[in-house]
């Protein structure tokens, strides 16, 4: 069937795009010269979060299969996903030096006009931490998270929040992992625990400084007894993986899975900075005054960008690495399982 010659305008649906820029201060007679440039900025934001959240739904639709390859085209496209994830977010930070370029006096000639919207009631930012893996629980200024909410905006929220979010199918992906149920371990069992955290345990406490003697029992609780850490998102069984997936992710097999857990760790950070950069823009723009929304502003933000690291937890287990060069060495039968087979 013949298709309909496509036009690049009609594509892009470009007579919607730009003409989708209505400034406040027109409407009003005011001169704002600035309101424009701070329209299309957060448009473009917002654009660029849907592209994110479509990269993360491919990544959580993979996550939720029962069974995934650890040398499979899955994998890689998982990887591939967050990495983009990772590159569209660094670049959001970078565009904040052209909203910064718009000067205090610039903002306030609109600012007033915009109350009470704010960047606060971007639903799809909120959708896009409870995607990742940032509970309710842990949000900060709960009673105002979505106060400034239409209704239908709080039910899509709500909505996202029920969902599966990739941190908890990365924590069903990583307690999947058959790593310490191998038979090559059987010979070298000492008692109840696993010979690999036996020895392990040891070589860790050797390289401990005088004052880090209090990270024993902190390794203890993670990696060695059974119950899971009251007010903790990864299971103990998900931390000996993870663990044991940086240590040894020279190996073939475990080389994917260590790029998503820093690619997860890279797209906290960035994140961070994201916040932290527009936390100060806030301050240089409209110092302790509150926003326009009704928050307090700058204090809200500060308190959100220290509590909303979502994969934390994962950057916590570096605590516990040791040099290569004293790393326990697997027996023929585990490391021959970490490599690809010919």
């Amino acid at each position: 069937m013949e298709r309909k010659p496509v036009y690049y305008s009609e594509y892009l649906q470009l007579d919607k795009i730009l003409n989708a820029q209505f400034p406040e201060s027109d409407k009003e007679g005011i001169k704002a010269d600035d309101e424009m440039l701070f329209i299309i900025i957060h448009q473009s934001y917002e654009l660029w979060f849907k592209q994110i959240m479509h990269e993360v739904n491919i990544a959580i639709s993979v996550f939720k299969k029962p069974n995934i390859t650890d040398n499979s085209s899955d994998m890689m496209n998982i990887v591939h996903r967050l990495k983009r994830v990772a590159k569209i977010i660094n670049m959001l930070v970078g565009k904040m030096e052209i909203l910064e370029t718009m000067t205090p006096l610039d903002f306030l000639d609109f600012r007033d006009l915009l109350r009470p919207a704010s960047g606060f009631q971007s639903i799809q930012f909120k959708m896009l931490e409870a995607a990742l893996g940032l509970p309710y629980v842990q949000r900060f200024g709960q009673e105002y998270y979505i106060s400034q909410l239409n209704t239908g905006d709080i039910g899509k929220v709500k909505q996202a929040e029920q969902e599966q979010s990739l941190l908890e199918l990365v924590i069903q992906w990583l307690e999947r992992m058959p790593i310490f149920e191998h038979n090559a371990w059987e010979t070298d069992k000492k008692g109840s625990e696993h010979p690999f955290w036996v020895s392990f345990r040891d070589l860790y406490l050797s390289t401990l400084q005088s004052g880090e003697k209090e990270n024993i029992s902190r390794f203890d609780e993670l990696f060695i007894q059974v119950d899971k850490i009251e007010g903790r998102r990864l299971s103990n069984k998900a931390n000996r993986h993870a663990l044991f997936i940086m240590l040894y992710h020279d190996y073939p097999l475990l080389q994917l899975p260590f790029e998503i857990i820093t690619v997860l760790l890279d797209i906290d950070a960035l994140l961070g900075q994201w916040r932290s950069r527009h936390l100060n823009m806030v301050k240089r723009m409209i110092g302790s005054r509150t926003g326009t929304g009704g928050s307090s502003g700058a204090g809200y933000l500060k308190a959100a960008a220290d509590s909303h690291y979502i994969f934390k937890e994962f950057a916590e287990l570096t605590s516990f690495l040791i040099q290569r060069s004293k790393l326990p060495k697997l027996n023929e039968g585990v490391e021959k399982s970490l490599k690809f087979s010919i």
